[in-house]
């Protein structure tokens, strides 16, 4: 029984921050939600969605998933690039909220239904100096998390990735018509990375799981010699050590060190992520849902993960809506090699215009069992707060050249 689509509409809305919104209509009136959030890139893919994919979208059946992925995907000369895929991701995330409303079921039931029970979270910790994010940990911990990304501010440096003067919370966009510009210096943070996740694993000792984020900030060799340098720390992973596009690079890293190595949240396709996976010079893929897509095509790239013992462990924080963790959850519950979901939280007010039927427990996610996604847009209050433009930093070194944000 088919299903037509008789309307797509793109909504704007900034309650804490720029979201990007798919609505999706059927004749039979189900509504399916899907994101379409690029941090600082939000009009660029709010345009593809308006002005080319959503006019196709009239009249094509809701049910055909697949088909409609290939349509977009294959039945256009220009290929892959984030924008692309997180506006057919958005498309993908909504059909499958729409299937799961009409079978009555959660995604993940469509998927196989459930290999775990819950999925383990990781939220960030962060402070200027290593007394304060000792602080910020152990806030963590009170709330229940057994992982833990821990960053901290750097001795020299005014800015750094992932920290904030005095704030609890992190949102690294900036508003304003031009983008922040940080100094950044390798050789300092060098020196003080390894002394500051020793002294957090010192004081939550061995049984919590720890992260961090080089944020793409090193040369192979640098990076190499930070994961030898973190391997008494025992991390559960060392992130985006060094700019991947050159997938080869990755080679020399692995080839130094045992830290595990996590990346690819800037990864759009299974072609971006295939020779880091099946060269096996990472241990975690994370590579977003929704920026990769959608479901129908990040559960391609996790089923390759899972033939080279790579996990999947998918970029989530806040600077994508409710609607891709929802369906990062439901993924995650019925893929067998997915590893842990990063988890940030939302501000209250976005709670509130994105009501979500996912859950969180002592260290754990569950996306519930709500009929498709489990998520609903309030559209009256997301329209009490229109887009307002914002932009992540850019990066410089100390001699004034530019560097990776």
């Amino acid at each position: 029984m088919s299903s037509m689509i008789v309307a797509a509409e793109v909504i704007l809305t900034s309650p804490s921050r720029n979201f990007v919104t798919l609505k999706v209509t059927t004749d039979d009136g189900v509504v399916g939600w899907g994101d379409a959030t690029l941090n600082g890139r939000e009009l660029a893919v709010a345009s593809y969605l308006k002005d080319h994919l959503a006019p196709l979208l009239i009249g094509r059946d809701a049910q055909r998933v697949e088909d409609t992925w290939q349509y977009f995907y294959r039945g256009v000369y220009w290929r892959r690039g984030p924008v692309t895929m997180a506006a057919i991701g958005a498309v993908d995330l909504a059909l499958w909220d729409i299937k799961g409303k009409l079978a009555g079921q959660p995604v993940y039931q469509l998927l196989g239904g459930a290999v775990r029970m819950r999925i383990l979270a990781y939220t960030h910790a962060s402070g200027w100096d290593t007394p304060e994010l000792l602080d910020s940990v152990d806030e963590k911990l009170d709330r229940g998390f057994l992982a833990v990304r821990a960053q901290s501010g750097v001795p020299g440096l005014d800015t750094v990735y992932g920290v904030h003067h005095g704030e609890v919370s992190y949102e690294p966009a900036g508003r304003g018509k031009r983008p922040v510009e940080e100094t950044w210096d390798t050789a300092a943070y060098l020196r003080h990375a390894p002394t500051m996740l020793a002294a957090v694993r010192e004081h939550v000792g061995p049984e919590i799981a720890l992260l961090h984020d080089a944020h793409h900030r090193l040369t192979p060799n640098q990076a190499a010699r930070l994961g030898k340098a973190l391997e008494p720390v025992d991390l559960f992973w060392l992130e985006d050590v060094t700019p991947a596009e050159n997938q080869e690079v990755l080679r020399r890293v692995r080839e130094q060190t045992t830290t595990p190595l996590a990346i690819g949240e800037v990864f759009n396709t299974i072609w971006d992520c295939k020779d880091l996976i099946t060269g096996q010079y990472i241990d975690y893929i994370r590579t977003c849902v929704m920026h990769a897509g959608g479901i129908s095509h990040a559960r391609r790239i996790f089923d390759l993960a899972a033939l080279y013992q790579v996990g999947a462990a998918p970029h989530g924080p806040s600077d994508v809506s409710p609607i891709t963790l929802a369906a990062s959850l439901h993924l995650g519950l019925a893929t067998p090699n997915f590893a842990i979901q990063e988890f940030m939280g939302y501000e209250p007010i976005d709670d509130e215009v994105f009501r979500h039927d996912y859950t969180y427990k002592s260290g754990y996610l569950h996306p519930g069992d709500a009929p498709g996604l489990g998520v609903e847009l309030d559209e009256k209050l997301a329209a009490r707060y229109p887009y307002n433009p914002a932009y992540l930093p850019v990066a410089r070194k100390r001699d004034g050249t530019m560097t990776d944000w």
